[in-house]
């Protein structure tokens, strides 16, 4: 890309050379996905051969990525996120947050979705997909944990935030409090029908392990601060109290990482927590 002397100087410029690209884009969205192969690439974003394998290396040349061998005969390759890579991770969440409010939406600043928009769409086009293994956040325990267990089914809940004052009245983002304790409450069951339960938001650990020992909360909160999640599943957001933050959402996965149930938007909260109940119990009597 030719850049005028000026830019060179320009961390949106210098950015722009990796991201302005419409393919690297996309490239870069279906890696953190999970579809790290070149076949599961080329199917995914429907990019003939010859051009992604192109951008591939240009984004392995950037230091975007890296390739990581995982078959010799014949040679095939994996292609992984750098940190680099995983630092942009909040742009192109940002990109879709942009996209969904101004773009596919009216503008409307919300924490919930619509019936039949394209968040709604997104979210429950996730039932019957695998989450990405690997996928691994900060623990309100000091330790860092796989979003999905390894066994049994798994109720994973998203939410704005917790202690958070809003400058602004969002509609469908308070009650994270009554969440985490209806949960909290039900856990109890959650154990008893061999169901784990994780709770996910951006807010740092911190922020979480404050709250958690504040409440007492039995199950593991999850930070999404660098947005790994949200960019693997392509959650939902809305920009809240400067931050990017999860609309409430709930998934039921089972132990082989595919997402069974998708509850969104969630409105009824008590209900919501019920019915997350019955559908990973039965989730986990399921072979």
């Amino acid at each position: 890309m030719r850049m005028h002397n000026a830019d060179e100087t320009c961390g949106i410029a210098q950015a722009a050379v990796v991201l302005g690209d419409w393919w690297n884009v996309l490239v870069l969205r279906e890696i953190a996905r999970g579809h790290v192969r070149f076949d599961a690439l080329a199917t995914e974003i429907g990019l003939s051969r010859k051009v992604l394998t192109e951008r591939l290396g240009r984004l392995v040349a950037l230091g975007v990525l890296r390739r990581v061998l995982y078959q010799r005969r014949p040679v095939r390759y994996e292609y992984l996120l750098t940190h680099s890579g995983q630092a942009l991770l909040p742009v192109l969440v940002a990109m879709q947050d942009w996209g969904d409010r101004w773009v596919l939406g009216d503008g409307s600043p919300a924490a919930t979705a619509a019936e039949g928009g394209a968040e709604h769409a997104r979210a429950h086009a996730l039932a019957g997909t695998r989450v990405p293994d690997g996928l691994v956040l900060p623990a309100t325990d000091g330790t860092d944990r796989d979003v999905v267990s390894p066994e049994g089914a798994t109720v994973l809940f998203a939410y704005p935030g917790t202690g958070v004052e809003w400058d602004e009245p969002v509609p469908g983002a308070v009650g994270c409090v009554l969440e985490n304790r209806l949960f909290g409450d039900a856990w109890p069951r959650f154990q008893e029908a061999g169901v784990e339960l994780r709770g996910t938001s951006t807010q740092l650990p911190r922020e979480q392990a404050e709250f958690a020992r504040a409440e007492s909360v039995p199950y593991p909160l999850l930070s999404d601060a660098r947005h790994q999640l949200a960019a693997a599943l392509r959650l939902p957001t809305f920009r809240g109290v400067g931050r990017l933050r999860h609309k409430r959402l709930i998934l039921v996965i089972d132990a082989e990482r595919t997402v069974r149930h998708v509850l969104f938007p969630v409105l009824d909260i008590p209900q919501a927590v019920e019915r997350s109940l019955s559908l990973a119990a039965a989730c986990a009597r399921t072979p």
